[in-house]
C-alpha cells in the first residue's frame, strides 16, 4: 500500500501522503470521478487525492462534496473539513471533524527562483538567504519551494481567491529540525490571524499543512 506518510495531527485531524503507483481503474472502483478531467495524469491525481480521504476517514462522504465558487471543494454541513493537493507522483490530503485545514505538496525545483518575487516579500527573501547561508544552492532552492508550499497551505486554509501571496500571507519565522520544520505565519486579510504551518521534506518533495 503506497501510503508513504500518515500522521494523526490531533484527536480529530489526520494527514496522509500517497505515492500514486496504481492504474486509474484501481481508484475508479472505489472513488467517483466527480468532474470531467481529460488529461490522464490530472485525472489520476484527482482520483488518488479523493481516494486518500477515505483512507484517512473510512466514513468520508464523497457524495456530499460540493465545489465552491473559489473552486475549493467542501462539505455543506461541515461534518468534515478537508484539503487535497497533488504534484507529480504524490497526492496529499488532510481531514478533520473539528478544525479548519489546508495542505500542499510540491516537488523541489530550481524553477521557483524565477517566480519567487511573485510570492515572497523582500523581507521573506532576506530570511531565506539568511537560513541558507553557508549551505548549498540545492538547499536554497529547497527552502524557496518550501515557502511556496507554506503559502499554498495558508491559501487553501483561508479558501478565498482574493488573496495576495505577498500582501496577505506573511511568513515571519521558519524553524528547521532535520527534514521538517514549523513556519510562524500571519494572515492579514479582513483581520490578522496567527497560524503555524508544519512541513516535511521527503523524496525531493515538500508537504506542508495548517490546522486551526
Amino acid at each position: 500500500m503506497p501510503l508513504v506518510y500518515q500522521q494523526n495531527i490531533n484527536l480529530v485531524t489526520k494527514l496522509g501522503v500517497w505515492h500514486i503507483s496504481e492504474p486509474e481503474n484501481f481508484f475508479l472502483q472505489q472513488v467517483p470521478l466527480e468532474r470531467s478531467i481529460t488529461h490522464p495524469n490530472k485525472r489520476l491525481q484527482h482520483l488518488a487525492g479523493r481516494y486518500l480521504l477515505q483512507e484517512l476517514y473510512p466514513d468520508f462522504p464523497y457524495s456530499l462534496i460540493r465545489i465552491a465558487d473559489t473552486r475549493k471543494p467542501f462539505i455543506e454541513n461541515e461534518l468534515y473539513h478537508f484539503s487535497i493537493s497533488h504534484c507529480g507522483a504524490y497526492a496529499a490530503a488532510i481531514v478533520s471533524t473539528g478544525n479548519r485545514v489546508g495542505v500542499d505538496v510540491e516537488l523541489m525545483t530550481t524553477k521557483v527562483i524565477k517566480v519567487m518575487h511573485k510570492f515572497l516579500s523582500e523581507k521573506e527573501q532576506a530570511m531565506i538567504n539568511s537560513l541558507s547561508l553557508n549551505n548549498s544552492n540545492e538547499f536554497y532552492h529547497q527552502l524557496l519551494t518550501t515557502t511556496w508550499s507554506i503559502k499554498e497551505s495558508l491559501y487553501k486554509w483561508y479558501g478565498d481567491n482574493e488573496v495576495d501571496f505577498i500582501e496577505h500571507l506573511h511568513i515571519e519565522q521558519i524553524r528547521l529540525k532535520d527534514n521538517e520544520g514549523i513556519a510562524d505565519c500571519r494572515l492579514l486579510k479582513d483581520m490578522a490571524i496567527k497560524l503555524q504551518v508544519h512541513f516535511l521534506w521527503f523524496n525531493n518533495n515538500c508537504v506542508s499543512w495548517v490546522v486551526s
